[in-house]
């Protein structure tokens, strides 16, 4: 069963047979998590850095800033079993689209604030595909954790 994961959006499952996916990422960023222990994994699919931009947005849809959408995914895992020593982290994203000339750099800030989020706490990466120019598709299949990028261009690759 696929389980489609929007723009500002996120998911946690624990279901064998359930795949998280989600389309068209720019310069949004998708934090793609797993625990193999339990096989408990949740996908993000953020769109901007920092809640502080829009507070009273921030509350109705905190899945899309980073500084609010990263805690929330991780809770959401906990609650399920998983357990931050056995996560596997996934990053996906950050692009910039739409704006050549690097103005607004929403990609890049995207990406910085993730970056500085994970290191106050203590968050490793496992992997990553991000920055360029190029739009991504990404999924996660619950019963083995593997993570499959579609690049445009490219084509499909694990992650």
């Amino acid at each position: 069963m696929r389980k489609v994961v929007g723009v500002a959006d996120l998911a946690v499952s624990n279901r064998v047979g359930e795949v998280l996916i989600t389309y068209s990422l720019g310069s949004c960023i998708a934090v793609v998590i797993y625990d193999p222990l339990v096989k408990v994994g949740g996908m993000l699919h953020y769109m901007l850095p920092d809640s502080s931009l829009d507070e009273a947005k921030a509350k109705q849809v905190p899945a899309m800033f980073a500084d609010t959408g990263i805690p929330m995914l991780f809770k959401q895992s906990y609650q399920l079993g998983a357990k931050k020593s056995s996560l596997i982290v996934k990053v996906v994203g950050g692009a910039q689209i739409l704006d050549e000339k690097g103005v607004f750099n929403i990609g890049k800030r995207n990406y910085l604030a993730l970056r500085k989020i994970f290191w106050k706490n203590n968050v490793m990466v496992t992997s990553e595909h991000v920055g360029g120019n190029v739009n991504r598709t990404v999924r996660l299949e619950m019963s083995s954790g593997r993570v499959f990028l579609k690049v445009s261009g490219v084509g499909e690759l694990e992650l």
